[in-house]
C-alpha cells in the first residue's frame, strides 16, 4: 500500500510513552505501525485478520504470564 500521509493514526489511551503501536482504519484494512519509528513501513491487515487478533487479545491468547511453560 502506498504511503498515505492523510490517514489518522491512533494509539491506546493507556499508552503514556512512545513504546506503543499506532493503528489507522483504512476502509477494509487496518494499518499498524511503531509509534517511536514512524518511518518504518506499517503492517496491513484485513478486517478478518484484525478481528481475529482483537478476539485473541480479549481472550488472553497473548498473555504470556498465563501460558504454560514450554519444554523441550
Amino acid at each position: 500500500m502506498a504511503d498515505l500521509p492523510e490517514i489518522r493514526w491512533q494509539k491506546s489511551s493507556l499508552c503514556n510513552t512512545n513504546s506503543c503501536v499506532e493503528v489507522a482504519f483504512l476502509g477494509s484494512y487496518v494499518a499498524m505501525r511503531d509509534a517511536k519509528d514512524q518511518a518504518k513501513t506499517p503492517l496491513y491487515f484485513t478486517e478478518a485478520e484484525w478481528s481475529a487478533f482483537i478476539d485473541g487479545a480479549r481472550n488472553g491468547e497473548f498473555n504470556f504470564a498465563l501460558r504454560p511453560a514450554e519444554t523441550g
